[in-house]
């Protein structure tokens, strides 16, 4: 019963979570007169991957660093085909001018040169740790001066900057990536702990629970934003946090100690080119520049069929 109940906490804190730093987040992109997309691939995206953070470095110190790429790889298959899917089917994702002449390409280019240096060598060295963190740095401060020239604010995000101040804002934000990463370690913990009394394999829990139970604020925080007609927040979250969980997590794991590829196989990699390839073709193929429900219905089938391979 106590686990239960630390469950709806979980999942109550989570959703307060989402909406307060979905208001915040809305709010600071209009006073800094930059696109909801740069504050959602960078405060929210890193925020959200927080968890992803934590489980990786963990990992890392207690001389587990194999963990870590499958941590990410997992959850970013996890954000592109479940949650940019979810949100598509409450309401069409669109693109920018920017999304399609920069972000989609640096993600894709991005999770290719992971996988070649996967294959290549077997294992990210400490250099390439280096190298990608020094990497990501360099893309969000090129990310933000190209989004101060596509000012995105909604009506709804100019109510919302009339409302908050900017100490409002801030609080908002802090206590919403608070909520969202405390709530999402509950709801995980809880519900691992479920899992296990209704005799579920671990391996099954591993597969499902840890692999989405980090992204759960991602998950959040998109649905929110996409809920309050943000959906270029929920979009920019998404892609931020792929490319965050690449260059910032993994950089800053291998720069501590060089990273094996331990249990994930090829299958997986190209798992998530094929995630990554889908979200290009959406964007640039079909001339609609959004994600349609359709499409989401294409994300969705992937990533469920992903998941049958796994289990089976």
């Amino acid at each position: 019963m106590l686990n239960w109940i630390l469950l709806i906490v979980g999942f109550a804190m989570i959703t307060v979570g989402a909406t307060w730093l979905t208001n915040g987040s809305a709010a600071v992109a209009q006073r800094l007169k930059i696109s909801e997309f740069i504050i959602g691939m960078t405060i929210v995206a890193v925020g959200t991957s927080l968890p992803e953070l934590t489980v990786s470095v963990a990992s890392t110190f207690a001389g587990s660093a194999d963990m870590a790429i499958g941590n990410v790889v997992g959850s970013n298959i996890f954000n592109i085909l479940f949650i940019l899917g979810i949100c598509a089917l409450i309401r069409p994702v669109s693109f920018t001018r920017n999304n399609l002449r920069v972000d989609i390409w640096l993600c894709l280019a991005v999770s290719i040169g992971l996988v070649v240096m996967l294959l290549w060598g077997g294992k990210l060295s400490r250099l390439e740790g280096i190298m990608m963190f020094l990497c990501y740095i360099v893309i969000i401060l090129i990310s933000i001066k190209l989004g101060k020239s596509e000012q995105e604010a909604s009506v709804d995000t100019e109510q919302d900057a009339e409302n908050f101040s900017w100490f409002k804002s801030l609080i908002w934000i802090a206590l919403g990536l608070a909520g969202l990463v405390f709530g999402a370690d509950l709801t995980l913990d809880s519900a691992t702990t479920i899992a296990r009394e209704f005799g579920i394999s671990e391996r099954v829990i591993g597969i499902t629970l840890l692999a989405g139970g980090t992204s759960l604020p991602e998950l959040a925080a998109s649905i929110a934003s996409v809920s309050k007609g943000h959906g270029a927040l929920a979009l920019g979250n998404v892609i931020g946090s792929c490319i965050a969980n690449i260059l910032l997590i993994l950089g800053a794991c291998a720069t501590i100690t060089p990273l094996a590829m331990g249990g994930i196989t090829v299958i997986d990699l190209i798992a998530l080119i094929v995630a990554v390839i889908l979200l290009t073709i959406s964007a640039r193929m079909f001339g609609y520049r959004v994600i349609t429900r359709m499409e989401a219905l294409v994300f969705l089938a992937a990533y469920i069929g992903y998941i049958f391979y796994l289990i089976h």
